[in-house]
């Protein structure tokens, strides 16, 4: 009779006479230049950024803006800025495909050259800008994804370097802003753009995207009434969240507020609330808060949200004060459509930064040694 497993077999023999040796050195470099992994990893070959083959939905492929990739994230203080990925979408209740997100808003910016026009800036010859690749975040488990994200952006704020976040599902606003406060020891504010609250305590019983505010508000020096939610409105307010909200004094701007008022006056109302009483104020950009029909690469595309000139100006103008990090989350290329909801988010990060850069807040920083060119990615 025939051996049936006969190329199985051999295959089992031949698996074990294949060497290792890259494997290991990759393993090695990863923990040396990625950082060791969070405390609440089992797995301690698993870095804090990806380095490596693993995981297959993050890693090195392109910078943002061609900008240079710094393998050695010790090195990131040399850096004023460093943009790195949050690819996860484990905190998704609907849509996934977030984990996506970095990848497709790197890619998105090839269409983009390093100056604005109506800015007055060139990123490429202003900013010193870096971009550190991807965190190792741990598709199954979102707690230990959590303490990824915390310690990656505690390592980039510790180095003195602004955080620029590339989402991800919107539950990472909890981990970046418990990492960035853990470093500040004043008050945080927090400017928010959504259509949805997110402030509920779980949802599905786990901390998913729906959940962020009201567990980065329970941090000491984030509190929820330097909160402030632009674009809410639509039909995914969950009751639970708009209860918290109220419970806690966090201040919610409508779409017909920002219509009923104009985009200066929401912005002038967003930065005092933001500021006060606070040393520092993070921007967290949800691009669903931008109307469905523009940007149909979300999680939960949500009709009648802001048009994206008045997203933009609103931007701009609440960034010029100086922000303390910036993330734009939901970005779910899977469901997009030439790559529009990508180049929307990538144009969040870039007006931000460019008015920071022409108001003197950004571009003081030059580079301790010298560095790659701007330019493709080895």
């Amino acid at each position: 009779m025939a051996n049936v497993n006969q190329e199985g077999a051999w295959a089992q023999r031949a698996e074990a006479e294949i060497p290792t040796a890259r494997r290991e050195e990759e393993l090695e470099r990863a923990l040396a230049h990625g950082l060791p992994g969070a405390p609440t990893l089992t797995d301690r070959t698993i870095p804090t950024f990806a380095r490596g083959e693993l995981p297959h939905f993050a890693g090195e492929r392109g910078t943002f803006l061609k900008c240079p990739y710094v393998e050695d994230v010790h090195e990131v203080g040399d850096a004023e800025v460093a943009v790195f990925g949050v690819p996860l979408d484990a905190g998704a209740t609907y849509r996934p495909g977030t984990r996506f997100g970095p990848q497709g808003i790197r890619r998105s910016t090839n269409l983009f050259g390093t100056y604005s026009y109506e800015l007055g800036v060139d990123l490429r010859e202003q900013l010193n800008l870096v971009d550190i690749g991807d965190v190792f975040t741990i598709p199954g488990n979102l707690e230990k994804s959590f303490d990824q994200i915390s310690q990656a952006m505690s390592h980039v704020v510790q180095q003195g370097t602004m955080p620029v976040v590339l989402g991800g599902d919107h539950s990472i606003g909890f981990p970046t802003v418990r990492g960035l406060a853990a470093h500040h020891e004043g008050n945080i504010g927090i400017i928010h753009f959504d259509r949805h609250v997110d402030t509920q305590e779980t949802d599905l019983d786990e901390r998913m995207h729906t959940t962020p505010w009201f567990h980065a508000t329970n941090i000491r020096n984030a509190p929820a009434t330097n909160l402030v939610q632009v674009g809410i409105g639509g039909w995914q307010a969950p009751r639970a969240g708009v209860k918290v909200g109220r419970e806690r004094g966090t201040t919610v701007i409508t779409v017909g507020d920002v219509e009923r008022v104009g985009v200066e006056r929401v912005a002038e109302t967003a930065l005092e609330i933001a500021w006060q009483g606070a040393e520092a104020v993070y921007l967290s950009f949800d691009i669903d808060v931008i109307d469905a029909g523009f940007v149909p690469g979300t999680g939960w595309p949500e009709p009648g949200g802001l048009l994206p000139r008045e997203a933009l100006n609103l931007v701009r103008l609440v960034s010029e004060p100086g922000l303390a990090g910036i993330e734009v989350v939901e970005c779910s290329p899977p469901y997009d459509w030439a790559e529009q909801t990508a180049l929307l988010s990538a144009r969040v990060i870039l007006d931000s930064l460019a008015v920071q850069v022409r108001a003197g807040k950004l571009g003081r920083k030059a580079a301790a040694r010298p560095r790659a060119a701007w330019g493709p990615t080895p």
